[in-house]
């Protein structure tokens, strides 16, 4: 059988035995290791879907690689069984992320599965234990023991490695916007990864939500999640329906993944002292604020990175995951996940988010 495009059978072809440390999301302490040379038969192999060059995702190689190896004294191995993938993980194998990532790497930055081995200092796990870890498209990973986190019994893998990313950029943002209970929260791109997160913690916190999106089967299931209003704007603009659901006043906070035209006009029905956040640029074009359209409104535009947030308030970053996993663990949010691919149709599964066909999270699971 042919392979898949962007697929090549075989070994790493990066000969010599060299030695090549992975770095992940361009830190650099990794978060898992391997020897990239062809695997020796004398060592076990597991699959990975790597980005050797940055030439977007249809260019992702799906091969054999070595095995990890054991664990240091505070590591532990980890075999992944459930990873979340993102329009994020396009941006980055095109070299076109915040931060740039040291080639080569895998794709992905999310997974969940079981704890084989632990180092000799770890106490906090142990083998067959349930976790969360930042995880890529391949089989197994070597982590801090401090980058993991153990999963509550009724919180399933797949659940696990599809919600983190989005609820903690979705999270943040309301949080930087000071949502509070009773305002108007506008959220574009409703149905997609942190769009929904949006409207599931909008609600949460107590927030009237109007959502938007391309198509009435998206709508549905954002409108299952709680959302007040939707508005589909593939049907004409959002800007006076958005008015007219407030009675000319416009939208508090206004979460905004797309950028472009859709920030444009939503300059246009926001409310006095709105707060407009920028989350991405899904549309492909950053807009560009008229400073005398903030002047009259007493407007405020909000950017902000998870990355940033992490790197500038650590134990806020911290106390974000815990809250979320509660959440999650009582039901209180509701991550939604449309497909499932295998490892081997990775590409399949990002060519699915440009296709804008993904609802909540595509997962990526084992072959």
């Amino acid at each position: 059988m042919a392979p898949r495009p962007g697929f090549e059978p075989g070994t790493c072809p990066l000969g010599g035995g060299r030695a090549i440390q992975l770095c992940h999301r361009g830190k650099r302490t990794p978060f898992w290791h391997s020897i990239l040379s062809p695997p020796d038969q004398s060592n076990n192999v597991m699959k990975a879907v790597l980005c050797e060059r940055l030439d977007g995702f249809e260019s992702l190689v799906y091969r054999d690689i070595d095995e990890p190896g054991d664990p240091n004294e505070t590591q532990i191995k980890v075999a992944i069984k459930a990873r979340g993938v993102s329009f994020t993980d396009i941006l980055t194998t095109k070299g076109e992320y915040q931060t740039k990532t040291e080639l080569p790497f895998p794709v992905g930055g999310e997974g969940a599965g079981l704890v084989t081995t632990i180092g000799s200092q770890v106490k906090n796990f142990k083998p067959g234990d349930r976790v969360l870890v930042p995880g890529g498209c391949v089989e197994q990973v070597l982590v801090d023991s401090q980058q993991a986190t153990l999963l509550p019994s009724n919180v399933d893998l797949d659940s696990a490695a599809s919600f983190r990313s989005n609820y903690l950029t979705a999270l943040v943002a309301l949080q930087r916007a000071q949502l509070e209970a009773g305002e108007t929260l506008l959220v574009h791109g409703a149905a997609g990864g942190v769009g929904l997160a949006a409207v599931d913690l909008g609600k949460l916190m107590g927030a009237r939500v109007i959502a938007t999106a391309s198509s009435d089967e998206k709508l549905k299931v954002v409108g299952s999640l709680g959302a007040n209003h939707l508005l589909n704007y593939s049907e004409g603009g959002f800007r006076q329906k958005v008015k007219d659901l407030t009675e000319g006043k416009g939208a508090d906070v206004i979460y905004d993944p797309v950028g472009g035209e859709v920030f444009e006009e939503s300059m246009r029905c926001i409310a006095p002292f709105g707060r407009i956040l920028i989350v991405g640029f899904t549309s492909g074009k950053p807009a560009l604020a008229k400073t005398n359209h903030l002047l009259v409104k007493d407007a405020q535009i909000i950017g902000f990175t998870i990355g940033g947030f992490k790197k500038h308030a650590p134990e806020k970053a911290k106390r974000n995951e815990s809250t979320l996993m509660d959440w999650l663990e009582s039901k209180r949010i509701h991550p939604y996940i449309s497909h499932r691919f295998p490892l081997k149709e990775t590409v399949d599964a990002l060519r699915l988010i440009t296709q804008r066909k993904v609802i909540g999270k595509v997962l990526v699971t084992n072959d």
